[in-house]
C-alpha cells in the first residue's frame, strides 16, 4: 500500500481574479510527472505549436528558478522568469511570475501565481491547473490572450508528450 501524502488542496478559487482550467488526461501520472520535470521534455509541450520553447533555468524546488523563453513562427517573443513556490511529485506543483530564484522579486509583463494539480481519476489523471492573478484586470487580459485556448493545448501536448514515454 502506498504511504503517499496528498497533495494540499488548491487555495479557494477566487472567480474574479483566478483562471482555471482542468482535464480528464489518459497518460498515467508518472509519465505527467516525468513530462513536466525534466526540462529537454518540458520544452517539447510547454507552448502551442509551432511557438518553440526554450528552457533557460529549470531548478524543481521550492524557490528554485524556472525560466522559459517561448518564440513565435512570426518572430514574437515571450520572455518568462518565475520561481517554483512548491513541488510535491507527482501530486503539484505551484510556480510564480512574480519571483525568480532565491525568492528575488520580479515585476513580470503578466503577473500569476499557477498551481497545477495532478490527481488519479478512473484509468487517468485529473489535471488541474488554476492560475491566480493579482486583479481582475490582470486575469481578464490573460483570458483575452487565449488563456483557454493556448494552456488547453499545453495540456492537451504534455497528455500526447507523456503516452509517449
Amino acid at each position: 500500500m502506498s504511504q503517499e501524502k496528498p497533495a494540499k488542496p488548491a487555495t479557494a478559487a477566487d472567480p474574479a481574479n483566478d483562471l482555471i482550467i482542468t482535464r480528464a488526461l489518459k497518460a498515467p501520472r508518472a509519465k505527467l510527472w516525468q513530462a513536466w520535470s525534466e526540462p529537454a521534455l518540458l520544452k517539447e509541450w510547454w507552448c502551442p505549436k509551432p511557438w518553440t520553447t526554450e528552457v533557460r533555468s529549470f531548478d524543481l524546488r521550492a524557490g528554485g528558478d524556472f525560466h522559459t523563453f517561448m518564440r513565435g513562427p512570426d518572430g514574437g517573443t515571450s520572455d518568462n522568469p518565475g520561481s517554483f513556490l512548491e513541488v510535491v511529485p507527482q501530486q503539484r506543483i505551484v510556480f510564480t511570475s512574480m519571483l525568480v530564484g532565491g525568492w528575488r522579486p520580479n515585476t513580470p509583463w503578466m503577473p500569476f501565481t499557477a498551481i497545477i494539480t495532478m490527481a488519479d481519476e478512473g484509468a487517468g489523471v485529473r489535471y488541474t491547473a488554476t492560475v491566480m492573478h493579482p486583479d481582475r484586470a490582470t486575469r481578464d487580459k490573460h483570458e483575452a490572450m487565449g488563456f483557454h485556448e493556448g494552456w488547453g493545448v499545453c495540456i492537451d501536448q504534455l497528455d500526447a508528450r507523456a503516452l509517449l514515454l
